[in-house]
């Protein structure tokens, strides 16, 4: 069947669907949130089923889990970004603490993709172990940039 978007744009999809599920404690309770059946939230993220997950179920799981992880692909789809409004003031502790989850995430990465390239093959599961760990590492990155430009506008403002 064809899709009207690329592979690539649904297996994100597909992920960011995935990892959304996770964060609102799985499909049963993902399904409750967005009014579908567990069965149904369960073809949204599985990678074999053509299911997309319909916007307004997208929407009440984000809504939920105050993360855009879906509006995100989307934007980024059509060459757009998901902004968030400035905090007032961001102190160097949280900006550090941003980074120490990044670098956490992105050895993960690194970990991820070396035992997979240990045997010079990638397996469906190893694709599948990196793209969870890309997902984390993707997910700590906007957060961390967010801050770091908050901090620097603050302190803009104070020199």
């Amino acid at each position: 069947m064809s899709r009207p978007i690329s592979d690539a744009w649904f297996f994100r999809i597909k992920a960011a669907t995935r990892d959304l599920v996770s964060m609102c404690g799985g499909v049963v309770r993902a399904g409750e949130i967005g009014h579908c059946s567990k069965t149904e939230m369960s073809r949204y993220q599985v990678q074999t089923d053509e299911s997309i997950i319909p916007i307004p179920v997208a929407l009440a799981l984000e809504a939920h889990c105050e993360m855009p992880l879906i509006t995100t692909v989307l934007a980024d789809l059509h060459g757009r970004r998901v902004s968030t409004p400035d905090e007032a003031t961001i102190s160097a502790a949280s900006v550090f603490a941003r980074h120490v989850e990044t670098v956490r995430s992105a050895a993960e990465l690194m970990a991820t993709g070396a035992a997979a390239a240990a045997d010079g093959k990638l397996t469906p599961s190893e694709l599948e172990l990196l793209d969870r760990a890309a997902a984390a590492l993707e997910k700590t990155l906007a957060p961390l940039r967010q801050d770091i430009a908050a901090h620097r506008a603050v302190q803009l403002r104070v020199v």
